[in-house]
């Protein structure tokens, strides 16, 4: 029961559109599909272990060291903004060369951006995770983070593949303007953290 409450709840939380979503998205659009499912795999690493901290006190941790949170919010925040940056200065001419596989490090650093460097993930999922790490025993929660784990896998590796089988309908110009659309979104979400950065310093 508990495993299925952990499944149910971890697609609740990966599957609406956010960073981690954007990003493996685009790149299950842009990338060959080895690449797509190796990048998916990196960020399913960083969610399950972002989800595993948030399960155990991530948040108790953030909030006895008042300059975490604004390291996370600053660094976060230009990070991700720099990533929605490179999105929209996509060019129409590269994407009609072909998918690129691109540098595996990039890939692996920027998942663990979009995961790790967002702090209203981390202190959304305390919220969430922390509250049902009180109210089970320990088998029982251990069961739960189980289904939390596999919702994760099951989501961004679906997603990935999904995409990735249909990925050559999209023509270059297709792609350029999924590209900036999801470039305004992840810049959003950088001005967003900046606000929130700028807001908890002043």
């Amino acid at each position: 029961m508990e495993y299925l409450t952990g499944l149910t709840m971890g697609l609740a939380y990966v599957a609406p559109i956010g960073l981690q979503n954007l990003f493996v998205i685009n790149t299950a659009l842009t990338a060959p599909r080895r690449r797509a499912v190796t990048t998916a795999l990196a960020v399913i690493f960083f969610d399950v272990s972002l989800a595993l901290a948030c399960f155990f006190g991530a948040g108790f941790l953030m909030d006895r060291l008042p300059w975490l949170r604004l390291l996370l919010l600053g660094a976060g925040s230009l990070v991700v903004l720099h990533i929605g940056i490179g999105l929209l200065r996509s060019r129409e001419e590269a994407l009609a060369a072909g998918k690129t596989e691109g540098s595996f490090l990039r890939a692996v650093g920027t998942a663990c951006v979009v995961t790790w460097f967002n702090p209203q993930a981390v202190l959304d999922g305390t919220l969430m995770l922390g509250a049902f790490h009180a109210s089970l025993s320990a088998a029982g929660g251990l069961r739960f983070i189980c289904g939390v784990a596999s919702a994760s896998c099951l989501w961004f590796l679906g997603v990935t593949l999904g995409i990735s089988l249909f990925s050559a309908r999209f023509t270059p110009r297709i792609l350029l303007w999924i590209n900036r659309i999801c470039g305004c979104v992840v810049i959003f979400y950088g001005l967003k953290l900046l606000g929130s950065f700028f807001t908890t310093v002043f």
